[in-house]
């Protein structure tokens, strides 16, 4: 066993994995945001509209959800061109990243609002709330807080998922690890390297996003605490 460590190469090139971090962090915060909104979305969609969009929001669903994410990437950047429709490959990358989270959100964020019992709606319309109040508040925030965990998981998921958007030269951290490979040729210290750097962006994210967490569903939120506003 001859083989040496060398990390100082790899180290000399930190400039270039940091741009891909970089990169990587853009494409995950706005993607997380933007899927995470659209899922929502979709979800109350589902819930409030009639059968024609239930239809087309759970075809949306089940497309996504079963294909790969490198198809759909591969479909947008290369795919659409076809029809008309050219994006630049950070472009695409982001569209694919919103609209794959966006499916799994809809998912998610559709079983936190099916698991809201009937009787608290009931209890919303009761204390003279609006439809809108009874929806946003009783139904869709005890909802996303039940089902905040799953979310959070999925929002890591997301952010590591974004190495494969180096298939399209998007350079993001993998792509420029892969630049920097080829430069150095220390293939095991360069992966080293990035390995160990998503593992702190997936801590950090899900430390991040328990914090998020606490401050947007505090304990004590709900019907209760409705209930106190009202009454006051």
């Amino acid at each position: 066993m001859g083989f040496q460590f060398q990390f100082q190469p790899v180290f000399a090139r930190m400039d270039a994995l940091l741009d891909g971090l970089w990169l990587t962090l853009q494409l995950a915060g706005i993607g997380i945001l933007c899927g995470a909104l659209l899922g929502i979305l979709l979800a109350m969609l589902r819930g409030l509209g009639g059968r024609a969009t239930r239809i087309l929001v759970d075809a949306y669903v089940e497309l996504v959800r079963n294909t790969p994410f490198l198809v759909q990437l591969l479909i947008i950047f290369f795919g659409m061109p076809s029809i008309g429709i050219r994006l630049s490959a950070e472009q695409a990358a982001l569209s694919a990243i919103i609209l794959n989270l966006g499916a799994y959100a809809t998912e998610i964020v559709r079983a936190g609002i099916e698991s809201v019992h009937r009787s608290q709606i009931e209890a919303g319309l009761s204390l003279a709330m609006t439809r809108w109040q009874v929806f946003r508040y009783v139904v869709l925030a005890p909802a996303l807080a039940r089902v905040w965990p799953a979310l959070s998981s999925q929002f890591v998921l997301m952010m590591l998922s974004t190495s494969v958007c180096s298939f399209i030269s998007v350079q993001e951290l993998s792509a420029q690890a892969a630049n920097v490979e080829s430069e150095t040729f220390r293939s095991f210290e360069v992966y080293i390297t990035v390995t160990l750097i998503y593992l702190a962006l997936a801590i950090l994210l899900r430390l991040l996003l328990a914090g998020l967490g606490a401050v947007l569903f505090p304990a004590g939120s709900g019907l209760g605490r409705l209930r106190g506003q009202v009454g006051r």
